[in-house]
C-alpha cells in the first residue's frame, strides 16, 4: 500500500513541481480557467454518476459554511506562518504573484514583469508593473507605494522572515511600476512573493500602525466581517474585486472552528456545515459511502514530524536523536493517526520536492535504535520528553510514538495545546518535543524555514545552527539552473539525514469533504483551495 502511494506522490511531483528556468524576460501568463490541479479532482468529477446524486439538505446559495480544526493565530498576513492563517489570508488579500494549480508562481496583482542585471552584475532587477484600478477594501487604489511599504514592512516581521530575504531592496518607478532588487539571480523570489507574508496592504494603514489582526484590509475577493473567538469568522464578497473572471460566486463565508474530527463529520452529515477542510481520516470510509457527500484526496508535499529541542540535553546528542528516529514505526503511525492516508517519511526533507534524498536517513530499525542508545551511554529512564499535540491527529500519532519509545526505555508524555499557544511556545523554544509539520511548495523555502539559523525563534523550531546548511541554502537560492539547484539541495538533504535534527513521520494525504452539490472545488498538493471559485450546483 505504501509503495503505491509513494509512486503516486512521485508522479504528482514530476507533473506539478518542476521548476521553470527563469529567462531574461517574462510577462507571465494566467492559468487556463479549465485547468485542473495535478493530483486532485473537481467535485463534478469525483463520482461517475454525479448527475444522479441525490439532493442533499436544503442550502442557502448565498452562503457556504466551512469547518476547520484549527483557529487562525492571526488575521494579519505577517502575524503568523500557520496553514490555518493562510486559509483566511487567501480570502482577504492578494499577492503580486500566486501559485497556480500546479504550484507554479503566476502573476496576480502584477500585469507584467522583466528581469535585468545591474551595471556591476551583482544584483538582478525585477521590473514589475501592476494591474490598473485595483482597489483595497477601504476604497483606496493600489499603487507602487503600497507594494514598497508592504514588502519593506514584511521584512521586519519574524513570523514570515523566511519569505522576505530574497528581496534586497524595492524602488518606485511610477505609480504602477516598481523595481525589486535581488542578490544576483534568484530561484526563490516569485515563490516568496506568492506567500501570504508578502500579500499587499495599503501604505497609509501600514504607516498609521493599523492592527491588521482586527482590521484586515487587502484587495482580496472577500472582506472581513467579524470574528467570534473560538467559534467562527465571517466574510462577505468584495463587490469591487479587480478580476471579474475570478470574482466570488458565493456571497457569504462562515468559517467555523470545530476541533474534534467526529464533530466536523456529524456537522457535515446533518447539514450544519458545507465543507470540511481537514477531514478526520477515521471518517473517510463512511463519507465516501454517503451519496450526499463528495470527498477529495490529494497526495501532499506536507512534511510532518516529531521535533525535539536540539538545544536541550540529551537531544543535543546525535546518538539520542538517531535512536529516537530509528525507534518510530512510521507505518503504525500512519495506520493509527491517518487511517492509512499517507506515506512514511523517507528523509529529513519532503519527498517530491526538487533535491530530496533518502541517503543516510534513519528508517525504522529497533535494533539500530538500541545500538544508538548504548552508544550514548546514558540512562533512558532519565530522559524527559513531553510531546505537545495541537489536534486529534497529532495525539493519535503521539500515542504510537509513546509505545515505540518504551521499547528503548524512554517514557514520553503527551500534552494538548491550542494552535496559537502551540505556535508561540514552540517558536520560543519552550518545549522538549512536539508533533508538527511544514508545508511549502519548493525545497529552498522548506530548508530556509525549517533549518536556516536566521529562523531560530521563528520557524526553525529544532533550533538548528549549522553553517554548512546555511551556506547550501544560500547557494540554492541563487541557482537558477534546475540541475545545479538539485545537486545543491540533495547535498543539504543528505547532511540533514545524517544529523537527524528531528524525527520525520509521514507525508499525509490532504482529505476534504463537502456537500455533493458544491461545485468547482479542488485542492493543490500544497493544500490550497480557492473559495471564490466555488459555486452551488
Amino acid at each position: 500500500m505504501f509503495k503505491t502511494k509513494r509512486t503516486l506522490l512521485i508522479m504528482l511531483v514530476i507533473l506539478s513541481l518542476a521548476v521553470s528556468i527563469i529567462g531574461c524576460s517574462n510577462s507571465g501568463k494566467e492559468e487556463s480557467s479549465s485547468a485542473q490541479p495535478a493530483g486532485s479532482e473537481s467535485s463534478s468529477g469525483e463520482k461517475a454518476a454525479s448527475d444522479n446524486v441525490k439532493a442533499g439538505p436544503a442550502i442557502d446559495k448565498d452562503t457556504v459554511v466551512i469547518a476547520t480544526a484549527d483557529e487562525t493565530p492571526s488575521l494579519s498576513a505577517t502575524g503568523h506562518n500557520a496553514v490555518a492563517g493562510d486559509y483566511v489570508n487567501q480570502l482577504m488579500y492578494n499577492g503580486l504573484f500566486r501559485l497556480d494549480n500546479n504550484l507554479n508562481p503566476i502573476p496576480e496583482l502584477v500585469k507584467e514583469y522583466t528581469i535585468e542585471e545591474d551595471a556591476n552584475g551583482e544584483k538582478s532587477i525585477w521590473v514589475m508593473t501592476l494591474k490598473e484600478g485595483v482597489k483595497f477594501h477601504d476604497g483606496s487604489v493600489l499603487t507602487s507605494d503600497d507594494v514598497i511599504a508592504t514588502l519593506l514592512d514584511a521584512k521586519t516581521k519574524p513570523e514570515v522572515r523566511t519569505y522576505t530575504t530574497s528581496v534586497v531592496d524595492v524602488e518606485k518607478v511610477n505609480d504602477l511600476t516598481f523595481k525589486i532588487y535581488t542578490d544576483g539571480a534568484s530561484s526563490a523570489l516569485l515563490y516568496d512573493l506568492s506567500h501570504h507574508g508578502n500579500m499587499i496592504r495599503p501604505k497609509a494603514l501600514i504607516d498609521a500602525g493599523n492592527d491588521f489582526n482586527t482590521n484586515p484590509i487587502g484587495t482580496g475577493a472577500y472582506k472581513f466581517v467579524e470574528w467570534t473567538r473560538g467559534e467562527e469568522l465571517k466574510f462577505t464578497a468584495n463587490e469591487e474585486y479587480f478580476d471579474p473572471n475570478r470574482a466570488p460566486k458565493i456571497k457569504n463565508i462562515v468559517w467555523k472552528i470545530i476541533p474534534e474530527g467526529s464533530s466536523r463529520t456529524i456537522a457535515l452529515e446533518s447539514g450544519e456545515i458545507d465543507y470540511i477542510i481537514e477531514l478526520d481520516s477515521t471518517s473517510l470510509d463512511s463519507l465516501k459511502a454517503n451519496p450526499d457527500v463528495s470527498v477529495l484526496e490529494v497526495p501532499s508535499v506536507s512534511h510532518n514530524w516529531l521535533t525535539v529541542n536540539n538545544e536541550k540535553e540529551p537531544f543535543d546528542n546525535l546518538d539520542v536523536r538517531k535512536a529516537l528516529c530509528s525507534a518510530i514505526n512510521r507505518a503504525d503511525v500512519i495506520t493509527v493517526a491517518l487511517n492509512g492516508a499517507g506515506i512514511p517519511a523517507g528523509g529529513q526533507t519532503p519527498e517530491g520536492l526538487l533535491g530530496f534524498s533518502p541517503e543516510g536517513f534513519d528508517n525504522y530499525d529497533l535494533e539500530a535504535a538500541k545500538a544508538h542508545m548504548a552508544a550514548w551511554g546514558g540512562d533512558p529512564s532519565t530522559i524527559k520528553l513531553d510531546i505537545i499535540c495541537s489536534n486529534d491527529t497529532k495525539r493519535r500519532a503521539g500515542e504510537v510514538i509513546q509505545a515505540n519509545l518504551k521499547e528503548i526505555g524512554i517514557e514520553a508524555n503527551l500534552s494538548s495545546m491550542d494552535l496559537a499557544t502551540y505556535l508561540s511556545e514552540t517558536a520560543a523554544g519552550n518545549f522538549t518535543g512536539f508533533i508538527g509539520g511544514y508545508t511549502t511548495n519548493d525545497m529552498v523555502s522548506f530548508l530556509k524555514g525549517v533549518y536556516h539559523s536566521e529562523n531560530i525563534n521563528a520557524s526553525n523550531k529544532t533550533r538548528t545552527n549549522n553553517p554548512e546548511i546555511d551556506e547550501l541554502i544560500g547557494k540554492a537560492s541563487k541557482a537558477v539552473d534546475q540541475e545545479e539547484r538539485r545537486l545543491i539541495l540533495e547535498e543539504a538533504s543528505k547532511i540533514l539525514n545524517q544529523e537527524a535534527y528531528q524525527m520525520p513521520l509521514y507525508q499525509n494525504y490532504i482529505i476534504s469533504a463537502h456537500k455533493a452539490n458544491l461545485d468547482n472545488t479542488f485542492i493543490t498538493a500544497g493544500g490550497s483551495f480557492r473559495v471564490q471559485e466555488w459555486s452551488w450546483k
